[in-house]
């Protein structure tokens, strides 16, 4: 800025070449390097493949040589005879576990926050940490343990009540129940390291200025808490709808048994099943490419609403 004849004139800064830029910053470049590389490998070039949801594609031709089909595949699909039931087992099941797993985390980074014991608090971290290192495996193994007929425990406990043992895991209508209890138990510990983080960046003068007015346990929770758990828990709750047509595939598949097909049959086990069990790979990438689709027509349409709701949104 330089003055003419008292009058102050504003004078455009030159920009720089980005040759300059890249002298300047080539280790700030060379940082991110490897995360750009990575995901242009992982998540880019892979795009590539998308094409063959619209062909017949066979290993032989390639996916340049493979003839083009158009909407078949997707067509194919929505006149599928389990169609239906996969897209309302899915819905279900992500629904309700969103439904329940999303406030328990939240609840949890309260109560911790508001333990004062380091120790015990470190405790309970690493009890409640753990379940979620626990393979997806291992879990339905414990389940099947655990959910007997003969020796489970929760069938002990019934015998001993007088009331008839129960398959659990055989029980359509108890397919979701296990599935959302376990995922909520193995994942909610885990869940609340941002909720953690949050709080531990909130104003410790906002708590000295409660206690001095008086303010409950309550009060604080309501007013400084919550307040500043909802940008983040907003954020989350907008990438959890971004997967209500996702499902932990490898979860349904190891609890799903025979008596239980009728809820736990979703859409990734049957793109599974279909996919590597019959080879039908431009069928299964056109179910992908579907499920995909409407997941991000979903993060888009609720990050819309939580912007006009919260003002909190993700872009």
């Amino acid at each position: 800025m330089r003055t003419q004849k008292g009058v102050q004139v504003r004078v455009p800064k030159k920009k720089e070449s980005i040759t300059n830029i890249l002298k300047k910053n080539w280790q700030l470049y060379i940082l991110i390097l490897p995360a750009v590389i990575y995901f242009f490998v992982f998540n880019y070039m892979p795009l590539y493949g998308i094409q063959i949801a619209f062909k017949d594609y066979k290993a032989v031709d390639g996916i340049a040589g493979s003839a083009w089909v158009g909407w078949k595949n997707f067509t194919d699909f929505f006149h599928a005879y389990y169609f239906k039931r996969l897209l309302l087992n899915t819905l279900l099941l992500n629904i309700y576990y969103l439904l329940w797993s999303f406030p328990v985390p939240l609840i949890l980074a309260i109560l911790l926050n508001r333990i004062r014991g380091d120790r015990t608090k470190r405790a309970i971290q690493t009890c409640i940490y753990i379940p979620y290192f626990i393979s997806t495996v291992v879990l339905a193994g414990m389940l099947y343990i655990f959910l007997s007929p003969s020796a489970g425990i929760f069938n002990i406990l019934r015998e001993s009540l007088g009331l008839k043992t129960i398959d659990f895991m055989s029980k359509p209508e108890a397919f979701r129940s296990i599935y959302i209890a376990s995922g909520v138990w193995q994942s909610a510990g885990w869940g609340t390291i941002l909720y953690i983080a949050s709080l531990a960046g909130v104003d410790q003068e906002l708590y000295e200025a409660a206690d001095i007015d008086g303010a409950s346990v309550w009060q604080k929770i309501r007013y400084i808490d919550l307040p500043s758990l909802v940008p983040v828990a907003v954020m989350v709750f907008i990438l959890d709808c971004g997967k209500l047509v996702n499902s932990d595939t490898n979860k349904v598949l190891v609890m799903q048994t025979p008596g239980n097909v009728s809820t736990s049959d979703i859409i990734g086990v049957y793109v599974y099943n279909v996919g590597l069990g019959s080879g039908q790979f431009s069928y299964t990438a056109a179910i992908g490419l579907f499920t995909n689709l409407i997941n991000f027509i979903l993060i888009i349409t609720v990050n819309k609403i939580s912007k006009k709701i919260t003002d909190v949104g993700l872009f």
